[in-house]
C-alpha cells in the first residue's frame, strides 16, 4: 500500500506527485522524491524498481522480508534492512523496514510495524537546511528514530525486571520467577538481534571511506552509532542481571529446602526418642530391669517428655523449629 509519495528540492517540499511521474522527478537537479510503502505487494515494489533502477539483489531481499538487520552497498546506492521493537501485552512485536537511498530518492518499505514514520518526514521538513543533504539525511533520520524507539522498550525490560527481583525476596512461586525471568531473557536477546547487527553496520557509515550518499553526515550517523553503543552496553548489564537473579532464585529455593529438610530432622529427632523408649520396653524379655516395676510406666512416659522437651529447646535455639 502506497503511504507517500513525495518530491523536495533544495531542502523544500514540493508537494505529493502519483508514482507515474517518480522517473520525472529524479531526474531533476537537487530534487530527490521519497516513497513510503507499507506491506508493499510484489507488483508494487516491481513498479518501484522500475521507476528507481533498484537493484535486483536488493529488491529480492525485500520481497523474501525476515532479514537480518543490515546496510548494503550496490553501486552509489544504499539498501538497509531496520527491525522495529514494539511492546505489546506479554511479547514484543518485530516489524521490518527496508530502506533503498540512492542519489536523489528514499523509498521505505514498512512490514509487520504498525507505527509509521510521519514524525520522521515532520522533522526533515522543519529542517531544510538539513534535508539539503538530500537522501543521506532522510537515511539518518529513520534510522535515528528507530534507534531511539528502542529505548523505551529497554526501559519497560529494566522495570518488568525490577518487579521481578521483588517477587523472587517477597517468596512468591519459584516456578513463576524462573518463567518470567526466562521470559525477559527472551525478549532481551529478540532486542539484541535488532541491535546487534546494526551496530556494525552503522560504524561504516562515518569515519574513512563512506558511501557517497552520506558524505558530509559523519557526525550524525555517529550519534546513531553511540546510541546502539549505549543500548548494548545496557541491554548487557540487564542480561546480566537476569542471569544474576535466577542464580539468586535458585539459591533462595536451595535455602527454602535446607530450612524443610533441617525441620524435618529435628521432628524426626523428636519422633525418634519416644519410639527407641517404647522399642526397649517393647522387647518382651522375660528377665527385664523395671520390667514388674510399678512406677515403670510413669517413668518412661516422664523420660520421653524429659528428653523431647531438652531437644525441642535446642532446636528452638539453634532456628531448626
Amino acid at each position: 500500500m502506497l503511504i507517500n509519495c513525495v518530491a523536495y528540492q533544495d531542502g523544500k517540499r514540493l508537494g505529493e506527485i502519483p508514482k507515474e511521474e517518480i522517473s520525472t522527478y529524479v531526474g531533476r537537479p537537487d530534487c530527490f522524491v521519497w516513497v513510503a510503502l507499507k506491506d508493499a505487494q510484489p507488483g508494487e515494489l516491481d513498479d518501484m524498481q522500475e521507476e528507481f533502477g533498484l537493484h535486483p539483489l536488493a529488491v529480492e531481499d525485500a520481497h523474501h522480508g525476515h532479514q537480518r538487520p543490515k546496510i548494503e552497498e550496490y553501486g552509489d546506492s544504499l539498501f538497509a534492512v531496520l527491525h522495529t521493537v514494539e511492546t505489546g501485552s506479554e511479547e514484543l512485536t518485530i516489524g521490518e523496514i527496508d530502506v533503498f537511498v540512492g542519489r536523489n530518492y528514499v523509498l521505505t518499505v514498512r512490514n509487520r510495524t504498525e507505527r509509521g514514520f510521519k514524525d520522521v518526514r515532520a522533522r526533515c521538513e522543519r529542517e531544510p537546511e538539513l534535508l539539503k543533504h538530500g537522501s543521506g539525511y532522510v537515511l539518518y533520520a529513520l534510522m535515528d528514530s528507530v534507534v531511539d524507539r528502542y529505548f523505551p522498550v529497554l526501559d519497560a525490560l529494566e522495570v518488568e525486571l525490577e518487579r521481578i527481583e521483588e517477587r523472587i525476596f517477597a517468596g512468591t512461586s519459584a516456578r513463576e520467577n524462573i518463567e518470567a525471568l526466562y521470559q525477559l531473557k527472551q525478549k532481551l536477546m529478540t532486542l539484541k538481534h535488532a541491535t546487534g547487527p546494526l551496530l556494525e553496520s552503522v560504524g561504516k557509515l562515518y569515519g574513512g571511506r563512506v558511501p557517497h550518499i552520506c558524505a558530509g553526515m559523519g557526525e550524525y550517523f555517529r550519534d546513531v552509532y553511540d546510541h546502539l553503543v549505549r543500548l548494548n552496553q545496557t541491554g548487557d548489564s540487564i542480561r546480566d542481571m537476569v542471569i544474576t537473579a535466577t542464580s539468586v532464585n535458585l539459591s533462595l529455593i536451595t535455602l527454602a529446602e535446607n530450612e524443610t529438610t533441617k525441620r524435618l530432622a529435628a521432628y524426626a529427632a523428636l519422633v525418634a526418642v519416644p519410639t527407641m523408649v517404647a522399642g526397649v520396653y517393647g522387647m518382651n524379655f522375660e528377665h527385664m530391669p523395671e520390667l514388674k516395676w510399678v512406677w515403670g510406666y510413669p517413668f518412661a512416659l516422664g523420660l520421653m517428655f524429659v528428653v523431647d522437651l531438652y531437644l525441642w529447646f535446642r532446636f528452638r535455639k539453634s532456628g531448626w523449629l
